[in-house]
């Protein structure tokens, strides 16, 4: 993996996995209810600090993306394998998860599926799936800007789990509990 490896606009890039990765969010969503829409994207709740630090994290995310499209994939290493298979496997966790979530009724908590075991899985196959076109980049810089990227979005879901308080009460506390915010990460 190099730092900052050379950049250059060329078909096969890691903008192949993100055009993936969006079609497939895009036919994840096509058949989804415009208040489940909503609900997967609601930031009322959000202090000042929480909108700044989630832009911070979006703007980060767009430069993480930028140069993912920017970056040809070397395939020719074992880091290129490791990243596909990583990527692959987050890319079946949020379909799973984002059915998981789109198949709960809007008034109730989503705890099913892959919720039973985190309490964010689609944030964590994000991860998942950004690291693993990282791997496939091999780029150190988008590494290290894809981590600072998703530690501000820690903020973001901090928000989220205020508002699921505040709306189901003592039963999403009680979820809380029992199952860790990020997989094995109480």
């Amino acid at each position: 993996m190099e730092f900052v490896p050379e950049l250059k606009l060329t078909l096969l890039s890691g903008g192949i996995f993100l055009i993936i990765f969006y079609f497939l969010q895009f036919v994840n969503l096509t058949f989804v209810s415009n208040e489940m829409r909503k609900k997967l994207v609601d930031r009322s709740t959000f202090s000042r600090k929480q909108w700044i630090l989630s832009f911070m994290s979006k703007l980060l995310g767009v430069c993480v993306m930028i140069l993912m499209f920017l970056t040809p994939i070397s395939n020719q290493s074992i880091e290129f394998l490791l990243g596909v298979g990583i990527y692959c496997m987050g890319m079946i966790g949020l379909r799973i998860s984002v059915l998981n979530f789109t198949s709960t009724p809007l008034d109730q908590p989503v705890t099913k599926g892959l919720y039973s075991y985190s309490r964010n899985p689609q944030e964590t196959m994000l991860i998942v799936i950004f690291l693993g076109i990282t791997l496939i980049i091999g780029s150190g810089l988008v590494l290290t800007i894809l981590i600072i990227s998703k530690l501000l979005s820690h903020y973001q879901l901090l928000a989220q789990e205020d508002a699921c308080l505040e709306l189901y009460g003592e039963e999403y506390r009680k979820y809380m509990q029992r199952v860790p915010r990020y997989f094995l990460i109480f």
